[in-house]
C-alpha cells in the first residue's frame, strides 16, 4: 500500500528534509516497508521519495530542478573551495569538506572568514579553521558545526525525482515584498490553470506508479499563505480521490514575539483558516509545533529533557518534529500490519473529532541495560511524552482514542527477566511480550480508551546531517548513562515514543484561538481580505472552529460560560 506526500512551504521543507533522511534507503529494515513512501528506482532515476513539494522562488538554494544538488554537478572531487581568513588563504578540496559536513552553511560562524568560488551562493558563512602542517594530511583538520542551513535544501542529501520539485515563481522566499503571506493568496494560487495543471501533472505521475494508493500525506505550513495552498490541495484530493486517506500535518515554526500586529494577526488568521479547511477535507489533521501555544502571545517553546536545541534555528526544531513524524507514521508503513491510513484515521476521528494532538518523547528515556517495564513504571502517574501540537500540558491522561508507537527497544529488553521466586516490582513486569507490556501500560494510563499500539525494535537513526544536540548523558544508541559520554562520541540512534490522541486538550486550544479572533474587529486587516477571502467566509470559519472545539469536551465537564465570555 503506497502513499504520496506533498510538502507545502519552507518549514515543511525543513521538516521533510530531515524526515526523508531518517528513512533513507537501506535503513527501513525488516519492520518498515520502504516502498510505502518511496518509488522504486528505475534507471536512470535513483530511488526517491514519492513526493511533490511546493516552495517559493529563492527557497530551493542549491537544489537543481532535476532533484540533485548543484554541489553534485561536475567533478567536485577536483574542485576546491577557497577560504580566506585570519590573514591566510587555504584551498580545501570539496570532497574533503563534504566528508566533514554536507554544506558550507553548516559551519561555525567566526568573523573574518569568507567563502569564494565553486558553486557557492554569496552568503555570510563562517568557519573555525585549523590547518595542520603534517605531511599527507588534509589541510582541514577540524571544523565545528553550527548546523544552521539558510534553506532546507542546504542539508538535503536525499535525491529527489525531477517531478517532485514545484517552484512558485510568483512569490519571493526572502525580502519584504511580494510575499505569500495571506491565506487567500495561497488558496487562489491553485485556482489558476497554470499552477493547477502543473500540480495535477506531478501528482498523476506518482499516483499512476502505485500498485495500490492508500492515500496522501500533507505537510503544510500554517503560519503563512501556504495554509491556503494546503486548503485547496486537500479539497482537490478529497474530491478526486474519495475513499483514500488524507493525513494532514499543520506545521508552525517556533514563533518569536515580533511586536508587529500586522504579522501577528496575519499568522493567527492563517492558522485558524488552515485548521478549519484542512480538517474539513482531510481524514485526519494534526498540528505540529514546538510552540507552547499558537495565539497572539505564544507561550514559550517546549523543553525536552535530553535535547539542548536552539529555538531560533528551524534546522533544530524541524529535526525534532521529523523524528516524531517518522515514528507516528509507522502504523501504515509496517510489513506486518494491514492497517491503512484511512483505518488509522477512522479509529481516531469518530464523533467529528478530525483534529488530533501529537505528543512525543524524543528520545524516550531508557537507562542502559534496563527493561521496557522498568522505563514505563517511572511514568505511571503522568504521560511519558511532551506535547507537540501547541495545546499545553495534559492535566490528566484521559483521551477518547490514541495511536501510540514505541521504537528502538531491543527484543532482549522488552520484558523483565526477574529471577524465579522473586516478587515482580510491578504488574508490568509479569507480562511475556513487549506488546503486552506496552498495551497494558496504556490501559493503566487511560482506562477505557481505544488504544492502537505498535512496538518496533528498529530505532530512529540520527546520523549526520541530523543535529547533534543531545545530552552527554546519552550513549551512541540513545540510552541513558550513569555519567556523561566522552566529548568525541556522537549519538547515532535513539528510541522514540509518540502518541496521536483525540484529546480533551484540543477543546481549550481550539476554543482559545476562536476567542482571540472573535473579540477583534478583523475588518481592521482589510489587506488580508483583499488577498482573496471574503469576510463572511472568515466569520463562518470561526464558527466552524468553535463547533469543532466542542467535540473535545468531556461529558463530565460542566458547561463553560462561553457565551458570556464572547460578549465581553
Amino acid at each position: 500500500m503506497a502513499a504520496v506526500t506533498l510538502q507545502l512551504g519552507s518549514y515543511a521543507g525543513f521538516v521533510g528534509a530531515h524526515w526523508w533522511q531518517l528513512q533513507a534507503r537501506g535503513e527501513a529494515g525488516a519492520e518498515l516497508r520502504a516502498d510505502a513512501l518511496h518509488r522504486a528506482g528505475r534507471a536512470p532515476d535513483p530511488y526517491a521519495p514519492r513526493l511533490v513539494l511546493l516552495d517559493l522562488r529563492g527557497s530551493l538554494g542549491s537544489l537543481r530542478r532535476d532533484g540533485g544538488s548543484s554541489r553534485d554537478a561536475g567533478n567536485d572531487g577536483a574542485a576546491a573551495w577557497s577560504v580566506r581568513g585570519a590573514g591566510r588563504s587555504t584551498a580545501i578540496s570539496k570532497n574533503i569538506l563534504s566528508s566533514y559536513f554536507p554544506l558550507k552553511s553548516f559551519l561555525k560562524t567566526t568573523p573574518g572568514t569568507h567563502w569564494e568560488g565553486g558553486h557557492s551562493r554569496e552568503c555570510r558563512v563562517w568557519i573555525r579553521l585549523f590547518v595542520t602542517k603534517a605531511e599527507g594530511k588534509p589541510p582541514l583538520a577540524s571544523l565545528q558545526s553550527c548546523e544552521c542551513g539558510q534553506v532546507w535544501s542546504d542539508y538535503l542529501r536525499v535525491h529527489l525525482h525531477p517531478r517532485s520539485i514545484f517552484e512558485i515563481q510568483r512569490y519571493n522566499h526572502d525580502g519584504d515584498s511580494n510575499r505569500l503571506e495571506a491565506f487567500g493568496q495561497g488558496e487562489s494560487l491553485l485556482s489558476e490553470p497554470t499552477y493547477l495543471d502543473e500540480l495535477e501533472d506531478k501528482l498523476h505521475f506518482f499516483i499512476e506508479e502505485c500498485d495500490y494508493l492508500q492515500g496522501f500525506q500533507i505537510l503544510c505550513d500554517m503560519h503563512d499563505g501556504f495554509s491556503g495552498v494546503g486548503a485547496k490541495v486537500t479539497e482537490l484530493l478529497c474530491d478526486e480521490y474519495s475513499g483514500r486517506g488524507i493525513l494532514s500535518w499543520g506545521l508552525t515554526p517556533i514563533i518569536s514575539n515580533t511586536g508587529d500586529p500586522h504579522k501577528d494577526f496575519y499568522r493567527l488568521m492563517n492558522t485558524v483558516l488552515g485548521i478549519v479547511h484542512l480538517s474539513r477535507h482531510s481524514s485526519l489533521f494534526c498540528p505540529l509545533s514546538l510552540n507552547g501555544s499558537l495565539g497572539l502571545r505564544p507561550q514559550a517553546p517546549i523543553t525536552l529533557p535530553y535535547i539542548h536545541y536552539d529555538a531560533s534555528l528551524n534546522y533544530h526544531s524541524s529535526a525534532i518534529l521529523a523524528a516524531a513524524l517518522e515514528t507516528m507514521t509507522v502504523p501504515y508503513r509496517l510489513h506486518t500490519s494491514q492497517l491503512s491510513m484511512m483505518q488509522l484515521a477512522e479509529a481516531l476521528n469518530f464523533s467529528g473529532r478530525k483534529v488530533v494532538a501529537a505528543g512525543a518523547a524524543v528520545p524516550f528515556s531508557v537507562s542502559h541495560g534496563h527493561s521496557l517495564p522498568d522505563a514505563l513504571c517511572s511514568y505511571q502517574h503522568a504521560v511519558p511524552w511532551k506535547p507537540l501540537s501547541s495545546c499545553g500540558e495534559q492535566k490528566d491522561s484521559f483521551c477518547f482514542a490514541q495511536s501510540v508507537v514505541l521504537r528502538g527497544i531491543g527484543k532482549e529488553n522488552h520484558i523483565s527477566n526477574f529471577p524465579t521466586g522473586t516478587q515482580p516490582s510491578s504488574a508490568l513486569h509479569v507480562y511475556e511480550t513487549g506488546e503486552e507490556v506496552l498495551g497494558n501500560y496504556l490501559n493503566m494510563l487511560s482506562p477505557g480508551t481505544l488504544s492502537i499500539s505498535h512496538l518496533l525494535q528498529s530505532p530512529c537513526k540520527v546520523q549526520s546531517p541530523y543535529p547533534q544536540f543531545f545530552s552527554p548523558l546519552l550513549n551512541k544508541q540513545g540510552f541513558l548513562l550513569d555519567k556523561p559520554r566522552s566529548h568525541s562520541a556522537v549519538v547515532e540512534s535513539i528510541p522514540v515514543l509518540t502518541a496521536l490522541q483525540s484529546s480533551p486538550v484540543l477543546h481549550t486550544a481550539l476554543y482559545n484561538l476562536y476567542k482571540e479572533l472573535q473579540k477583534v474587529d478583523v475588518r481592521r486587516w482589510a489587506s488580508f481580505f483583499a488577498a482573496g477571502i471574503e469576510l463572511d467566509d472568515f466569520q463562518e470559519a470561526l464558527l466552524e472552529l468553535r463547533t469543532l472545539s466542542q467535540c473535545y469536551k468531556k461529558n463530565s465537564e460542566p458547561d463553560e460560560s462561553e457565551d458570556e465570555a464572547d460578549s465581553d
